[in-house]
């Protein structure tokens, strides 16, 4: 079998599909990509038995049907460095052989068929989600999830899905994130379908989102989602445990609100998180009359305080939180977009709201001066 592919196009294909790979794993066949040619087209394979991607690769031509290991880092590393546009691959029973300009390289190869099978999209019944509004969904909440939790529920997404609509949510139990979009459905859905996707795996779709995408298809099976985004197709088991009820974790009522843009907010933010270290991570957000105070103390590095001006005129109010988790919030945000930043009291949690659909809750720490 010989193929004559676009370097770059196989390239960025095989980066999209290494992400499905194991970095540790005892099966040593996974540690391979299988790029697999059908009559109809041409895709490479990744999978760790829990997360599965299928890519197709445009722009390669193959004179016949087959199937071959790549060997993902070395392969990758081979089209780094060649210059060519285009490159040469030929497939034997015992090699990969790779041509570029003037170079060639001989891969030894592991048997194929020991390789698992991933299936192509066939689902008749799933949602429909605008492309670009489901990679923004996913930035806006992944950040907000507990990879090293033992509670495995907080370890990925809650994808609540309704008839007409989709929202998103996150937690660490320390904060929330929350977001709603509009979605439509194709065939028949069931009427509660809330599966929590690993956190890996909504990585992987938001990175084999392209810009061009336009519609991405999710259905839900029994443990398992399968999701077509553009050229790809990510199979992934759901996770295991109940997700807490992020419903009433929002507050409803506020004794203050203030508006804010997310540039110079999150500017403010990271210059307070400068004199910080593990030890004395909180930094006061001070409230007085039109203007917030960020001041962080640590007894080996120093002090600072960051004065930023905004419409305010209630009573004073100090309140401390975790810097990082406003900046994982602010920098998924444009630069202009208005926040608005609602308050109860210094013990209760703080809420950021952006349009009708995002809200972001994070709660304070406990202040110890």
């Amino acid at each position: 079998m010989k193929l004559n592919c676009h370097r770059g196009s196989l390239s960025s294909a095989l980066q999209i599909v290494s992400g499905a790979v194991p970095a540790r794993t005892p099966k040593e066949i996974l540690k391979n990509v299988k790029l697999q040619v059908t009559d109809s087209e041409i895709s490479l394979i990744g999978t760790d038995l829990e997360t599965s991607i299928r890519h197709v690769i445009k722009d390669c031509e193959s004179d016949q049907s087959g199937e071959v290991l790549l060997h993902t880092a070395r392969l990758q590393s081979i089209l780094r460095e060649i210059p060519d546009e285009r490159v040469a691959l030929e497939v034997t029973p015992e090699a990969l052989i790779v041509k570029g300009g003037r170079s060639r390289f001989r891969l030894a190869v592991q048997d194929p068929s020991e390789f698992p099978t991933i299936a192509a999209f066939s689902e008749e019944n799933y949602h429909l989600i605008d492309a670009a509004t489901f990679r923004e969904m996913i930035r806006r909440t992944i950040f907000s999830c507990d990879v090293e939790s033992t509670r495995y529920a907080l370890g990925g997404v809650l994808v609540d899905l309704g008839g007409d609509s989709v929202t998103m949510a996150a937690t660490d139990s320390r904060r929330l994130s929350v977001i709603s979009s509009p979605c439509t459905v194709h065939g028949t859905v069931g009427e509660t379908n809330s599966p929590v996707i690993p956190h890996r795996a909504m990585s992987l779709l938001e990175k084999s989102l392209a810009e061009g995408d336009e519609q991405v298809k999710l259905a839900v099976r029994g443990n398992d989602v399968v999701v077509q985004a553009g050229q790809s197709t990510l199979y992934s088991r759901v996770v295991d445990g109940r997700f807490p009820r992020y419903q009433d974790v929002i507050p409803k009522e506020f004794n203050a609100t203030i508006e804010l843009v997310a540039g110079p907010f999150y500017s403010t933010v990271r210059q307070a998180q400068i004199v910080t270290d593990q030890e004395s991570r909180g930094v006061d957000f001070e409230f007085s009359a039109d203007t917030l105070t960020l001041v962080s103390k640590a007894p080996d590095i120093g002090e600072s305080r960051v004065e930023h001006p905004i419409s305010y005129s209630g009573s004073e109010m100090k309140i401390t939180f975790d810097p990082r988790f406003l900046a994982e919030f602010l920098r998924v945000l444009d630069a202009e977009t208005q926040v608005h930043f609602c308050l109860i009291d210094p013990q209760s949690a703080a809420v950021f709201k952006v349009g009708e659909s995002y809200t972001y809750v994070i709660m304070p720490l406990a202040q110890d001066h």
